[in-house]
């Protein structure tokens, strides 16, 4: 296949799925029982260097909790999917954790604004960036998911996302169009946040799924957070329901409000006062680094987060907006 042109970023992980098939030969898959805490599974699983992608969209079911663990452990170093990734990649920026990404949508937080801090971790030349559509990151995952090293598509050609993307423009041998080939993305670990789990791994959730269910299909390593733990009994006696199987998952952790302060879906509402505090104290480099050791340095814990943030008063308020219609409450 003659190859007519490319775009000018980089391939950051190896596309060849018979190396990913290699190491996925070398992964357990019996049912046992992966309970653990999130810091032992983030500290177990996710390694400096390593590439890995965050699940949800935006700031629905995005596990920040392991975002501010990630931070904590002083991760460094690392490759990153930003695929509509708001909050959580101004956490992350905020721990200086990457340095190279496959970005779609990062900086904004959607309506909300744009982070200063997330800003200045791009602009101050530490990290490699690759730009990518919404589309453009799905179909790596999905090709990733079905073992095959690049899928097709037709858009981005002639823009600035294809010139500084990663896709190839072929000759289709079918038709004779331009079409853009987009290379697999094998990632070294997904951690996805999800309503219900079981001890062994297996996972459902509801609301946008987005390409969650490919990313755990072709990552490595898998951690999964999860709202609550449910019987393995009850978990089978709807198997239809389950989104992520057990033998895709690495580490199964219990992290109640894990998705705070931005939405689960059916569970609570983002907290769009305390989104807009984070946005707001990054003008002030002191009391942006103040308010990173207040929220999260000095928390042991995704709970102690959520305390500072109000607790269970403030969670029974976010649960309330989440079934509310009153658009002046959610915004307000």
């Amino acid at each position: 296949m003659t190859i007519l042109d490319q775009g000018g970023g980089e391939v950051f992980l190896d596309p060849d799925p018979d190396k990913a098939r290699a190491f996925f030969r070398t992964k357990s898959r019996k049912q046992t029982t992966k309970r653990m805490d999130l810091r032992d599974a983030i500290e177990t699983f996710l390694h400096d260097g390593d590439y890995f992608v965050l699940g949800g969209f935006g700031a629905v079911r995005a596990p920040i909790a392991a975002a501010h663990e990630i931070v904590r452990q002083g991760r460094r170093n690392m490759g990153l999917a930003g695929h509509t990734s708001t909050h959580d990649i101004q956490v992350l920026s905020a721990g200086g954790v990457f340095d190279r990404v496959d970005v779609a949508y990062v900086v904004g937080l959607e309506a909300r604004g744009l982070s200063k801090a997330s800003r200045n971790h791009f602009e101050n030349g530490s990290v490699r960036v690759v730009e990518d559509s919404n589309h453009g990151l799905a179909l790596r995952f999905k090709a990733a998911a079905m073992g095959v090293p690049f899928l097709p598509m037709r858009t981005t050609l002639g823009s600035d996302t294809y010139r500084y993307g990663c896709g190839k423009t072929v000759e289709c041998p079918y038709t004779g169009k331009r079409i853009v080939l987009k290379p697999a993305l094998y990632a070294d670990v997904a951690v996805i946040h999800v309503h219900e789990a079981d001890l062994f791994g297996n996972a459902r959730f509801r609301g946008i799924q987005v390409s969650d269910i490919d990313v755990a299909n072709s990552a490595k390593r898998v951690i999964i957070t999860a709202e609550r733990l449910v019987p393995h009994e009850e978990m089978v006696r709807q198997p239809e329901t389950i989104g992520i199987p057990y033998y895709l998952v690495d580490a199964v952790c219990e992290v109640p409000y894990g998705a705070y302060p931005g939405t689960m879906p059916y569970e609570y509402y983002s907290d769009e006062h305390h989104l807009r505090e984070w946005l707001s104290v990054e003008a002030d480099a002191g009391a942006y680094r103040e308010f990173i050791d207040t929220y999260v340095f000095d928390c042991a814990d995704h709970d102690e987060y959520v305390m500072k943030c109000g607790g269970p008063d403030r969670l029974a308020q976010l649960r309330r907006i989440e079934y509310s219609l009153d658009m002046e409450e959610r915004h307000g």
